[in-house]
C-alpha cells in the first residue's frame, strides 16, 4: 500500500496539486494532534499552488497565510521536509502577490 504522505509530496513536486491535496488530507485527518498542523500546512501549500494555477490571487494569498502560520513551529525541518526553506519560498511568493495587488503610485 502506498504511503499517502510520500504520494502527496510527490504530487506537489510534479505539479499535481489537487491530487496532492487529496492525499495529504488523508494524512492530516489521521494524524495525532501534535502533527496535524504540519500536515494541514502542507495541504494549504497544495491548495495555494492549485489556486495560483487557476489565477485566483486572493485564494492563493489566503492559503499561503495559513500554510506559513501552521508550518512555522516545525522549522527547520520535519519528517524529511525542509520547512524553513519551504516557508522562505512561500513568503517570497506571498510578497510577490502583495506587490501585484497594489495600484501603481502616481496614477
Amino acid at each position: 500500500m502506498a504511503d499517502p504522505f510520500k504520494t502527496g509530496l510527490d504530487h506537489i513536486r510534479a505539479g499535481r496539486y489537487f491530487e496532492a491535496h487529496e492525499e495529504l488530507e488523508v494524512v492530516w485527518r489521521e494524524a495525532p494532534a501534535e502533527e496535524r498542523d504540519f500536515y494541514q500546512g502542507l495541504v494549504h501549500v497544495a491548495v495555494a499552488w492549485y489556486q495560483a494555477g487557476r489565477g485566483n490571487r486572493v485564494g492563493t494569498e489566503r492559503q499561503l497565510d495559513k500554510a506559513l502560520r501552521r508550518l512555522e513551529p516545525y522549522e527547520p525541518a520535519h519528517r524529511g521536509v525542509e520547512v524553513a526553506a519551504l516557508r522562505r519560498q512561500l513568503t517570497e511568493l506571498r510578497e510577490t502577490l502583495d506587490l501585484r495587488g497594489r495600484e501603481p503610485d502616481g496614477i
